[in-house]
């Protein structure tokens, strides 16, 4: 039987925590989730396993959390565009911008991310971050939007649209790979078709 999950209130304990979360982390990026065993986060996180189920319940448990670094990794760039901007945005700069931003963003983080969308299908918690990022990016851009004076008609509609072009194109570029290709056609054509959104 288990032991109790315990939340950790000493720094000392805390911090053996996070190095828990962080080692799960870095492997979940280096092979991927199901690559990664509890054994090997613990080795990494300098722990024992006995440590590790003290925190956590399981590998999915340690995913969770780890899917906080993950989002905070993701927003850090976009909100770093987000605020620089000034008005009026000039659409035909921004958006190239913000496409090779998501492109960046998805190659520093493949094998976490795909480890990450391919259980977002079926663990509901991990679909809920997913979708909480994204309500939080939506939400970031329309408070730029209203704070610059920019009125957008149906502007979460299109940012969500817009959100999802980016997705599709950074998954194909990234784990697709179609021969026919031409990916810097595509991305202008992504790239113009965002801007077209916007405008």
């Amino acid at each position: 039987m288990k032991s109790e999950v315990r939340q950790p209130r000493q720094s000392r304990s805390i911090e053996k925590k996070n190095k828990i979360i962080l080692a799960g982390y870095e492997l979940f990026s280096e092979v991927g989730y199901y690559g990664t065993n509890t054994a090997e986060i613990a080795k990494r996180a300098g722990v024992s396993t006995g440590i590790v189920y003290g925190y956590f319940q399981d590998k999915r448990d340690i995913l969770i959390c780890v899917l906080e670094i993950y989002i905070d990794k993701v927003l850090e760039p976009i909100y770093k565009i987000l605020d620089k901007l000034l008005g009026p945005i000039a659409f035909d700069t921004l958006i190239p911008k913000m496409v090779d931003e998501v492109l960046k963003i998805h190659k520093k983080n493949t094998k976490i991310h795909e480890a990450l969308h391919s259980l977002a299908s079926t663990d509901e918690a991990v679909n809920a971050k997913f979708i909480q990022l994204e309500d939080r990016i939506t939400q970031e851009i329309i408070n730029k939007f209203c704070a610059l004076g920019v009125q957008i008609e149906n502007a979460q509609e299109k940012i969500h649209l817009a959100m999802n072009i980016l997705q599709a194109f950074s998954h194909e570029y990234i784990f697709d790979k179609h021969e026919y290709i031409d990916y810097i056609v595509l991305r202008d054509m992504v790239s113009q078709t965002i801007i077209n959104l916007f405008k």
